[in-house]
């Protein structure tokens, strides 16, 4: 994974624990210069994984809760990073928000050569809700998706019912995500 989603943990860290927490988790990770990471640079995804796993251990939460976290933390950073008006131009509802990630993901892909995004696809369902698919190659994601939903609802002023429905496949996951009017 890029440093921008590394550099993200440790400011999700730090703004909820401190950077004393932070030292900890790199520490417990074994990583050297925890705050060094270079945004636009490719990382090995076990470096990620190592940190989560780190900080799920210093911080006394199960992996899940630190990757919901992170994932309603991420929708906030992309946007103090830059990305916010790629962000605006992708929808102004979550719906179309939704229907455009992997356009989203392939803009990004210009400036991030070795990016390796996951792939989202909504579908409509008869009862007023949506399944949205999410495919990726790394494993243990789920949590983070609807993490990113909460946060994704946050910015369009909505409130989401969110369900993961099941895995029918390694790097498969299918959320039912409804709109509390």
């Amino acid at each position: 994974m890029y440093g921008l989603v590394n550099r993200a943990i440790q400011g999700l860290v730090e703004n909820q624990f401190g950077t004393e927490a932070w030292e900890r988790i790199c520490t417990r990770a074994d990583i050297d210069g925890g705050s060094g990471f270079v945004a636009m640079e490719a990382y090995d995804d076990a470096i990620t994984y190592a940190l989560v796993g780190a900080a799920s251990a210093e911080l006394g939460l199960d992996a899940g809760t630190v990757l919901e976290s992170f994932g309603e933390y991420w929708t906030l950073y992309t946007i103090e990073e830059g990305y916010g008006d790629m962000l605006t131009m992708m929808g102004s509802t979550l719906e179309e928000f939704l229907d455009n990630l992997d356009s989203m993901h392939d803009r990004i892909r210009a400036t991030m050569p070795d990016l390796v995004p996951p792939s989202f696809e909504r579908e409509e369902q008869p009862d007023g809700s949506s399944i949205l698919h999410y495919r990726s190659e790394r494993a243990g994601l789920a949590p983070m998706v609807q993490g990113l939903l909460r946060g994704l609802a946050k910015r369009f002023d909505s409130e989401l019912e969110i369900e993961h429905v099941d895995s029918p496949e390694p790097g498969h996951d299918r959320f039912r995500i409804r709109e509390v009017r």
